[in-house]
C-alpha cells in the first residue's frame, strides 16, 4: 500500500526572511530558543556556494523485507515511492530523504533528478547517498548528501516506505512542511512554529554582528565586542543611527 501525503506549504514571508540569515545564524538562533541540534549531521553539501530555502517534502525508507517489498528497479514503476515524492514537487520544494545513512543505495539518478529540476524544486538532502553523479552535476543541482553510488535505490538493504511523513534525517526530526535552511555550513531543519521568532531574534543578531566584526578587524577588545557587551550598546546605535540597515 502506497503512504503518501499532501503538505501545508509556509508562507512566502517566513520563506524569505529565513533565506536572508542563512543556516549558520539560523541554527544558532534555534539553539538559543530551545531546538539544541537542528543541524542534520554528516550530510554535506556537493555544490558549492548554494543556498536554499523551502518546505520540505520527505521520503522514508525502511530496511527491506521480502514480505514487504520484493520489486526490482522497473517491475512495476508505480510502486517506487522515490518517485511520488517527485511528483508532489512545487517550485522552491526541498526533498529530504531518510535513507538511514545508508551508503551503498544510490536514491535518484539522472532521470528522476532531471524531472526534479523540471518541477522548478529547490534542492534535495539525502542521508544516504545519489548515483550517476557525472550526468546529475550537468543538471547543477542543489544537493546536500553523504556521498555517492553507483548502485540504484532498492538494489541493497533499504526500500522507500512512505512519502510526506515524519522523518529522521541526519540525526534531525522532520515534519513535512518544515521550512529547510541549507548553504556550505549544512542544513538545517525550522519548525514553522518556530520560524516568525528565529527571523526576529536572528535579524537582530545578525544586525550588531556587522558592527562587532568591524570592531575585531580593528584590533579592539573580543571581550567587548562579542557578543557584544552591554556597555557597547550606546556606542552600536550612535553607529547604527549613521549606518542604518539596508532593508530588500
Amino acid at each position: 500500500m502506497i503512504e503518501t501525503h499532501d503538505i501545508t506549504r509556509p508562507s512566502k514571508h517566513l520563506i524569505e526572511g529565513l533565506r536572508e540569515l542563512g543556516a549558520a545564524t539560523v541554527a544558532g538562533t534555534l539553539g538559543h530558543m530551545g531546538f539544541k541540534n537542528p543541524h542534520m549531521t554528516g550530510i554535506l553539501p556537493q555544490t558549492k556556494g548554494r543556498s536554499i530555502c523551502g518546505p520540505a517534502l520527505t521520503l522514508q525508507c525502511l530496511p527491506q523485507r521480502p514480505d514487504l517489498f520484493s520489486e526490482g528497479e522497473y517491475a512495476d514503476p508505480e510502486k517506487q515511492l522515490h518517485r511520488h515524492v517527485l511528483y508532489h514537487v512545487q517550485d522552491g520544494d526541498v526533498v529530504v530523504v531518510d535513507a538511514r545513512g545508508d551508503m551503498r543505495s544510490g536514491i535518484f539518478g539522472d532521470m528522476m533528478s532531471t524531472y526534479f529540476k523540471g518541477r522548478g524544486g529547490a534542492g534535495i538532502i539525502i542521508d544516504g547517498v545519489m548515483r550517476d553523479r557525472p550526468n546529475v552535476e550537468k543538471l547543477d543541482l542543489s544537493l546536500w548528501l553523504k556521498g555517492w553510488s553507483p548502485n540504484y535505490h532498492v538494489q541493497t538493504d533499504i526500500f522507500p516506505n512512505a512519502v510526506n511523513v515524519t522523518i529522521a534525517c541526519g540525526g534531525v526530526t522532520v515534519v513535512p512542511g518544515d521550512i529547510i535552511v541549507a548553504d556550505d555550513d549544512g542544513a538545517v531543519v525550522v519548525p514553522v512554529s518556530m520560524a516568525e521568532k528565529v527571523i526576529e531574534d536572528g535579524k537582530k543578531h545578525a544586525e550588531w554582528e556587522e558592527f562587532s566584526r568591524m570592531k575585531l578587524m580593528q584590533g579592539e577588545s573580543l571581550k567587548r565586542y562579542y557578543p557584544l557587551h552591554p556597555d557597547a550598546e550606546e556606542e552600536y546605535q550612535a553607529w547604527r543611527k549613521l549606518n542604518p540597515v539596508k532593508r530588500g
